[in-house]
Formats: structure tokens, sequence, C-alpha cells
């Protein structure tokens, strides 16, 4: 039965160049890593690593239960308590992963009274929270205030939403964030900002929101990730101590999953401390980024993503495998992941290459395009 369900489905997406493979990676990998997005390249710091193997010696391997019953150790409420500090924020709540701190917020916040007045733009994880929270969903046209400021004027909801991100996934744009945070408050509105791609990397690491001078506003919430710049797993919300009370209480995906587990919530922490130690990382991201793409001759980044434009998905994923023979890994982006339809190569900037891996990865990569 499967068989003659799922084969022809699997034949579409391989006519089209479409078909997803895995591929396992060996731990003694000898590679120019442009594709992963450990963004301060601390994943593998022996600092980071230690902290996650002493969690494990001290709390074991799982977190044993969900965040409300035996799940939320110390080391929980020290990482919230931290990034909401460094961020800016009055406080936070951790989830297991960013994809539940998006579907956790928008469907507690969700529901008939509360229009979701989405970017065209956004990350899947926000596209099926607007799916599952039982409200009425406006997709606007990419970073188009007008578009947004007209849903917002004629809603009939007395709760709307804005969802963004600070720093887009895949063109590696940046949101206009202070007309976006105006904009809002103008219509008695909320803005939600998804800083995956900011924290660790804007604003001197402490994201785009900080930057913008909106942490702490009352209107202005926050979802990030932790398996990005802070080289783990595992998401939060930020915002203020009554929207944290509100989603213990509401927020399905919170409520119902297992806590993330300790190793996770020590190695983010130490990541978040090399972080605050370190300033000059996020630097160095950008200008690596710059050189990226400098050498692809296309727009610079506001974040550590530089996209380069193929003309198909074939021409994509054979420039990707010319790139991962001669020793560098890029990331390739096909339909539907990428939002307007264009094949592309994704390349991560990380703050711990060296020049004379840059200058490779340049060389290669540029070469591989053409």
């Amino acid at each position: 039965m499967l068989e003659d369900w799922l084969a022809p489905k699997a034949a579409a997406l391989e006519s089209r160049g479409l078909t997803r493979r895995l591929r396992p990676r060996p731990a003694d990998e000898v590679l120019i890593d442009l594709a992963g997005n450990d963004y301060l390249g601390l994943a593998r710091d022996p600092r980071v690593v230690e902290a996650a193997v002493a969690a494990v010696r001290e709390w074991g391997t799982g977190s044993t239960a969900s965040r409300l019953v035996t799940g939320t150790t110390e080391l929980h409420a020290e990482l919230e308590s931290e990034l909401a500090a460094y961020t800016g924020h009055e406080a936070g709540l951790v989830f297991s992963s960013g994809y539940l701190a998006n579907l956790g917020i928008i469907t507690a916040l969700g529901g008939p009274g509360t229009l979701l007045v989405s970017d065209e733009h956004v990350h899947a994880s926000i596209v099926d929270a607007c799916r599952l929270a039982r409200s009425r969903v406006e997709v606007v046209p990419h970073s188009d205030l007008d578009s947004i400021g007209k849903v917002l004027a004629e809603r009939k909801e007395p709760h709307a939403i804005v969802l963004v991100e600070s720093v887009y996934s895949v063109l590696g744009d940046a949101a206009p964030l202070e007309a976006l945070a105006a904009l809002a408050l103008k219509h008695n509105a909320l803005l939600l900002v998804d800083e995956a791609h900011g924290l660790g990397v804007t604003g001197n690491g402490r994201g785009s929101v900080a930057a913008a001078d909106l942490a702490g506003l009352d209107h202005v919430l926050v979802t990030m990730t932790l398996s990005k710049a802070m080289a783990s797993q595992g998401g939060a919300v930020l915002g203020p101590t009554i929207l944290r009370d509100h989603l213990i209480n509401r927020a399905r995906p919170f409520i119902f999953d297992t806590a993330l587990n300790p190793a996770a919530c020590a190695a983010a922490l130490a990541a978040l401390r090399i972080l605050q130690g370190e300033p000059a990382r996020p630097r160095r991201i950008h200008e690596t980024a710059a050189r990226l793409a400098e050498a692809c001759e296309v727009m610079p980044s506001s974040g550590a993503v530089v996209s380069v434009p193929m003309p198909g998905p074939r021409e994509a994923v054979a420039a990707a495998e010319v790139c991962l023979a001669a020793g560098v890994r890029v990331g390739v982006f096909r339909p539907p992941s990428v939002p307007d339809g264009i094949s592309r190569l994704r390349l991560t900037a990380r703050a711990d290459l060296s020049t004379a891996d840059v200058d490779r990865a340049c060389a290669i990569i540029s070469s591989a395009i053409r």
C-alpha cells in the first residue's frame, strides 16, 4: 500500500531535482564547514564540551520529565536568567527547541480573537504555529510596512501579533525592526521577533532587538534558538514576566514536552558566558561573511548567512558537490525551503575560521558557482 501511495510522490520530487537525502558525517571529518550554524565556532570549544560533560555527570543524561514535573533543574533557571539579562529582557523561558518556542508562544497567544500578521519569509516553525493557533492569519509581502499597517488598521480582532525574523534565514537580510515596533505600537499590536540568526551575531552578540533599543518594551517579544550561535540545542522565549507565567500555564509545547536535557542547558550557558567574555567573536563573523559575499559577487549579509542564487536546484546541488569534493561544505536550499522559489547556495560564516581557511573557501566556491 505504501509503495503505491509514496512512490509517485518520490518520483515527482526526483524529476524536479528536489529529493533530499541524509548524509551522515564522521566525527573526525576534515572540511571547512560553511553549511552548519555554529556561528561563534563554539560547538567543539573545550569549555563548552566540558560544561556539557560535567552536567551529565551531575544530573545524568536526561531531564527525566516535563518542565512542570521534575524537568526543571537549576541549570534551566540559570540559563533563563542569564539569557534574559544579556539580551535586555525581563524574563525568559527555555523550551526543548527553537521550533517549539515559536509553536509555544504563538499558539498560547493565538485564538479567534488574535490576528497573526506574518511576513512571507518567516521560518517554517512560525508558519506551522500560525496553522495551529486557531487565529486568522494574514501573510504579507516581505518587509512591506504599508501592507502590515493596512492589515492592522482594518482588523476586527482585539489583539494582533506581527511575526518577523530579525535576520532572515535564507536571504540573510534584516527586518526593519524600529519601524515595525513603532507600527505595532500605533495599532495596539505585539511584535514577535525570531532572533534565531541574531543572537550571538548582531548587536555585538546581543541580537538585533537589543541593537535597536527595543529590548524590554512590553509589546516586543523575542524567540530564539540555542542550536546556532549557542552551540547547543533548545530554544527560548524572552519578554515580560507576565508572558513567562502565561506560557508556563498555556503553552502546550512547553507543558507536555520533556524538558531540555541538562547537558544542553550547560553547554548553552557556557557558550553564552564565552560570548560575553569574548565580544570580538561576532565581529569576526561579519568579516568572514563580507569576504564570502565579495567572492561570490552577491550583496553583503546582515548576519552570518550569505545567500548565493543559482540557476536551478540541480545546478545548486552540483556546485555544492564540487565544493565538497574540494574540502568545503556549503548548504543547498531548494524549493520549498526558499521563500522566493530560487534555489541557492547558503553559506554560513563562522567566527573561528582562519584567514587561510576563508581564502581557500572563497576560491573554491567562486570557481564552483561559475
